[in-house]
């Protein structure tokens, strides 16, 4: 299977970054292709320009190339830090920029753009991991886990992806060595259940 990992985090020594590796080694364990992205340690620009807003627009080459990937993986797994409830922005501009009609959704024949869009994405399976500083219950209760609804519903669920699973690590901030470890074999458990090991 065809797998994009995207990661979203400043921080080269960071969680994120550490979760990603162990996603990544466990799916080429599994005799998976993995299309790995670092947004920030790759530049990728965040900002959506007009002439990039039209379905026919003609897009930068980079742009183009995350679009025709996005489009023809099997599965999609994300891995982002919880700022003030959202992605960082340099993952909300991935989003604004490559989950865009004509490659992750389309409106349907005499839909303006008012109706609920047809989803386009090959990918069966979306994992997202987070971290947070965050108890559960207090992003839960006080916060209503905005996440979850901005992933599962506005993004993946629209574009067609229906198996959807995220993982919340937290509290990060006072986690210990051990505690990070274990939280790093669930990445593992989560791989292996999701895009198990080629026959």
């Amino acid at each position: 299977m065809l797998i994009s990992v995207i990661l979203a985090h400043p921080d080269p020594q960071s969680f994120n970054h550490a979760i990603a590796k162990t996603a990544v080694d466990a799916l080429q364990a599994n005799g998976h292709i993995v299309f790995f992205h670092d947004l920030y340690q790759d530049k990728f620009d965040p900002l959506l320009q007009t002439a990039e807003i039209a379905e026919n627009a003609k897009l930068p080459a980079k742009i183009k190339k995350h679009c025709k990937e996005i489009a023809s993986v099997d599965g999609i797994i994300i891995v982002h830090p919880n700022w003030w409830g959202q992605p960082p922005a340099i993952l909300k501009g991935w989003v604004d920029r490559v989950i865009r009609p004509g490659v992750a959704y389309e409106f349907l024949e005499g839909d303006d753009g008012e109706g609920v869009p047809r989803g386009l994405l090959k990918a069966k399976t979306a994992l997202v991991f987070n971290t947070s500083n965050t108890k559960t219950k207090r992003e839960r209760n006080v916060f209503g886990d905005p996440l979850k609804t901005i992933w599962k519903n506005c993004i993946f669920g629209l574009c067609g992806v229906d198996n959807f699973h995220r993982r919340m690590f937290n509290v990060i901030a006072t986690s210990s060595e051990a505690r990070r470890k274990k939280w790093l074999d669930t990445v593992t458990k989560d791989i292996n259940r999701f895009f198990p090991k080629i026959r």
